[in-house]
């Protein structure tokens, strides 16, 4: 398809730099397949679901993945910021490196008192590093070292601060490994959470480790040219069987977020059960796709031309879609990972 099918304006003002507080009184679009739109809020969310539905979250955990420091040699150290992406092993991680022009194979690096080295130079600014230590003692060192990597859109107007370090985790994160948050995660708070359980909506937690992909948009002019960086997702075997077992007895799964539905449709089989999962995925949802195991979405509002974009699209349709985030500029709905919410109910 033509990507600039998913094109749309989208104000400079509407990108949000704050989350809402408290988190789930942030503003919610729901989107019905017929093409009504209600403007909620996201703790009125247990008015949509009922007994029976299943909640899918992703319980990935963001890490401190962007590292200031210095590339040593000869003529003296030169400064170089590095995004940890994708980890190969408890001492090395593949990361995008700025300046990269003149890093070299070989190099050593400096990020305060943790050292590393340049083991492999790819295209593009992509490299590998090798670091002086490794395991859980790597992973307490870029802790202290690194920095919450926010979105090159919330980023490039103000500086991470110690309010990121909470802001940008869900309250669901368990398990390391994610360069971006899965953003529709952020909305929920216990209080949510108790009235969605006294509702009868049980919840169930896959893990997607949200990788550079996030980052990157789609430079190809039509969607079958774009490549979908793979990223590592999991769905435990008897989590599988109970949403199987739920919408067999006529629930509803809900995907809390494109990362939650990405790991669900991963996993899916072709009369939509569920099995376990443990593997990369590069899964690439754009309309004419045929939805197997997801049937609600909870999301936030993406940029234009963006692989979640299409994804939503596929979702409800494209004009609906688009219908939709015309009405949310319309109504300063506030937009990207700090933003306003979107409930999207497709027919039956």
């Amino acid at each position: 398809m033509d990507v600039t099918l998913f094109d749309f304006d989208l104000p400079e003002d509407r990108i949000a730099l704050r989350p809402a507080s408290p988190r789930d009184s942030a503003r919610m679009l729901v989107v019905h397949g017929d093409g009504r739109l209600e403007h909620r809020l996201v703790r009125d969310l247990p008015d949509y679901l009922h007994s029976g539905d299943a909640m899918v979250v992703n319980d990935t955990r963001v890490i401190a993945a962007r590292l200031h420091g210095h590339r040593m040699r000869e003529a003296g150290p030169a400064k170089i910021e590095i995004l940890l992406h994708r980890r190969l092993s408890p001492s090395r991680y593949a990361v995008l490196a700025r300046p990269a022009r003149k890093l070299a194979e070989g190099d050593a690096l400096v990020f305060g008192p943790l050292k590393a080295t340049v083991a492999a130079r790819g295209g593009e600014g992509h490299a590998e590093i090798e670091f002086a230590l490794s395991g859980a003692a790597l992973d307490a060192a870029i802790a202290a070292q690194g920095e919450m990597p926010l979105p090159p859109y919330i980023a490039g107007k103000r500086k991470p601060d110690a309010r990121d370090a909470a802001d940008y985790q869900t309250t669901f994160a368990r398990l390391e490994g994610s360069v971006a948050a899965p953003t529709a995660g952020l909305h929920f708070t216990p209080e949510l959470l108790a009235k969605l359980e006294g509702a009868g909506v049980s919840r169930e937690a896959v893990t997607l480790h949200v990788g550079l992909g996030t980052f990157l948009p789609v430079t190809a002019s039509d969607t079958a040219a774009h490549h979908m960086h793979s990223e590592f997702a999991m769905l435990a075997a008897p989590a599988a069987a109970r949403l199987t077992a739920a919408r067999a007895k006529g629930g509803r799964i809900v995907a809390v977020g494109t990362t939650s539905l990405r790991t669900l449709e991963s996993a899916a089989e072709p009369d939509g059960s569920l099995a376990a999962l443990e593997s990369e995925t590069g899964i690439f949802i754009t309309p004419g796709y045929r939805f197997r195991a997801v049937d609600v979405l909870l999301t936030n509002f993406h940029l234009p031309r963006s692989t979640l974009f299409m994804l939503v699209s596929a979702f409800m349709g494209l004009a609906v879609m688009k219908r939709a985030y015309a009405e949310a500029v319309a109504h300063d709905y506030r937009f990207y990972s700090y933003g306003d919410a979107c409930l999207l109910l497709p027919r039956s």
